[in-house]
């Protein structure tokens, strides 16, 4: 599959598709990229006078890009059909360094744990446009099609 396939397949659009750019994908690792619009409804209110992107929305984005981006292919390639693929993330952990602001372009990297009776665990991590670590941990899911 190509990146842009993979991208097509997520079950995400605006405003929660936080993929812009799979930079490289394989089964075991991939590298995406996401620009966080100042436009986006939440800035409006997180926190007033000084919006910051919300820890919930980089986790979706560590999740969208390090862990549905490896699903969808590895159930594609599993499965070589055009089945619609399911997911549900069933945990995380992650820990937080510094924050992320409007118009700010973010690198996720990842790397597979494991993918075992359609569990996928990866380890991501986010950086920002300087290379500094945002934030990394480790998030689980469950990934079908």
């Amino acid at each position: 599959m190509t990146s842009k396939e993979i991208i097509s397949s997520l079950p995400y659009e605006y405003p929660f598709l936080f993929v812009d750019e799979i930079v490289s994908i394989d089964e075991n690792s991939v590298v995406g990229t996401y620009t966080y619009p100042s436009d986006l409804p939440f800035y409006q209110g997180h926190f007033k006078g000084n919006p910051i992107t919300p820890g919930v929305i980089l986790t979706e984005t560590m999740a969208q890009i390090g862990l549905v981006c490896i699903g969808v292919l590895l159930i594609k390639n599993q499965q070589k059909s055009n089945a619609d693929i399911q997911i549900a993330m069933t945990s995380n952990a992650i820990d937080y360094y510094i924050p992320v602001w409007p118009s700010e372009k973010v690198t996720v990297k990842s790397s597979k744990e494991y993918f075992r009776f359609n569990k996928l665990k990866c380890k991501v991590e986010m950086y920002n446009e300087k290379n500094q670590l945002v934030c990394r941990g480790t998030i689980s899911g469950m990934v079908k099609s």
